[in-house]
This record gives C-alpha cells, structure tokens and sequence, in this order.
C-alpha cells in the first residue's frame, strides 16, 4: 500500500480534480477607479462550472468584479478540494489546509450565455441521472451525506432558481499552481493540464468523502485499514480525499512518550487500490471489498475467525 508514482495522480491530474470536483472557488480581480487599476484585490467567492477544461464563472451582477473587469481584465481563482461536514472541523483544529488550485489568467465575459447555462442544465441533469441510477453499494456509501453541503447539483441549481441576475464569465488561465496540504506549492505545465483527463468520481468526491465521514461504521472501517494495511493503529480516522487509483485518510495515532505522558498526532496515509476505479461504481466496490478484507483479517488475527 506504499504510496509510489504509479499509485498516485500527476499535480495536474489533481488540479483538474480539484477543478471538477467543486462548484465554487475564490475570484481575485484589481479594485479599480476611474482613473485605472489599482493595487487592491478585491475577493468574494463565486460558482462556477468547468467547460472544456476552463472555469466558467456566474458572477451576481452587484459584485464590484463587474466593474473590476472593464478596466482591467486580469485576475486569478482558486479552488480547493471538497473539505465538507465534519472533515471541515478536523483539518481547522489540527491548522491543516485542504490541497488547493491557484489560476492566474484573464476573466473575460462569456458573450454566448445561453450556451454556458444549457452547460449548466446537463451537468445539473446528468448527475442527478446518474444519483437515481447507482446500485445499493454506491446509494450506501452516499446515504450518510449531507446533500446541501455537499450536492454539486443543488449548488448549481440556484443559479438557475434565483432572483438574482448573473454576468458569466470564462476564466482563461496563463499559470497553475497545486498547492499541497502542507503549503508547498507546485506550478503545472499547461501541456500536462490539458492533457490530463477528469477522473469519473470526481464531480461526486464531496459526497463519497462526507458520506464515509459521516458514518461511525465506514470511519472504523478506516481505522482497520490504517491497522491491517499500514500496521498503523489509529484511534480515529477520516476520509481526507479520493480519486481513481485510491485515496487519503487522516488517522489518529499514538506519538512517542514524552515528559507530557502520550500523546495523539493526526497523520496522513495513502492507500491503493487494486485496480484503478473508472467511475464510483467501481471505487465504492473496492472499498467495501477492501472493508470485508479488513474485517476478516483483524478477526483471524483475533481468533475470532
């Protein structure tokens, strides 16, 4: 289960995770005056929806970025990974950030509209087709989430259901960085970006992470993944984040003895899969696969078996 190159994604296939997997982000555009730009940023947080690999931005009309963009089109975006429920409070009381995309590029207003919002509608339709689809397996993994945190589909449809008018805007990158959970940053080729392709559970990860989350069951089943496969023996643990070839759990674990007496230490772990998951079908069955072999593992070992 040793984290390796064959077993983890590219920064860019991270960032083009990340991008897929949200449906909001931080847009940074120059205050400016009558007189020109300034030096000032002005930020709030905007949704938006990736199209042929670029950010199309819906931004309320009463934002200052509308005034912003008249004068100066340059401006920069940043996403991070879904982070929600509980998984939210754990990384503010450890001070852990979520791996995050920084962009830096060009905002400029999407003059075709109704293309950028029948976008929206069949992203809106397909997933919410593909939810009433799944089978008992995916549905039981999901059935613990929280849908307004973490539905990309519910999120999105308020732009559709609201009083509220919209500017659309495309975000055209010139640099992307990856930004870990550490805080070391990494800049990716665009060469690789559009070369990399979005992995089929991304749209769904904010889902699958809270519903694994939320559920006492599947959080102890981590910490039997931490124990059979790591030979880590963790108090707690979580589900930090997924993608087709496996995933990361934060798991609680003992530090060495010190003048204080023990301790506990949240560490991060990478695990495998055995084949690469081509959509969450495929992902949810190995990690109830992977739950059964757990199980079964820790109970021989116990005599229980």
């Amino acid at each position: 289960m040793k984290a390796n190159r064959a077993t983890v994604l590219t920064f860019a296939e991270k960032c083009k995770n990340i991008l897929a997997s949200n449906w909001q982000g931080h847009l940074n555009t120059i205050k400016a005056d009558a007189k020109g730009s300034k030096n000032d940023i002005y930020t709030s947080k905007v949704k938006y929806i990736l199209r042929k690999g670029k950010p199309y931005i819906w931004v309320p009309e009463k934002e200052l970025h509308n005034v912003n963009m008249i004068i100066d089109e340059r401006g920069s975006f940043s996403v991070t990974t879904p982070y929600p429920g509980p998984l939210a409070s754990l990384l503010r009381s450890i001070k852990k950030l979520p791996a995050r995309v920084a962009l830096t590029g060009d905002v400029v207003p999407h003059k075709d509209e109704k293309s950028a919002t029948e976008s929206l509608r069949e992203i809106i339709f397909s997933e919410q087709n593909a939810i009433r689809e799944f089978s008992y397996t995916v549905s039981g993994v999901l059935s613990s989430s929280n849908i307004h945190d973490t539905s990309r589909t519910e999120n999105l449809k308020t732009l559709l259901e609201a009083d509220e008018e919209y500017v659309i805007y495309k975000f055209n990158p010139r640099s992307c960085v990856f930004i870990d959970g550490n805080g070391s940053t990494h800049e990716v080729d665009f060469e690789d970006m559009n070369s990399s392709k979005v992995d089929r559970l991304a749209p769904l990860s904010a889902k699958i992470i809270d519903g694994i989350n939320q559920s006492e069951a599947r959080r102890r089943a981590l910490m039997l993944f931490c124990l059979t496969y790591l030979n880590a023996n963790a108090k707690d643990a979580y589900m930090l984040s997924i993608d087709r070839k496996g995933f990361n759990v934060l798991g609680k674990v003992s530090t060495p003895i010190s003048k204080e007496g023990p301790g506990y230490q949240w560490k991060e772990y990478r695990f495998a899969l055995k084949e690469e998951a081509r959509d969450v079908e495929t992902f949810c069955r190995q990690l109830v696969e992977m739950e059964e072999e757990a199980i079964k593992h820790v109970s021989s070992c116990s005599g229980l078996g």
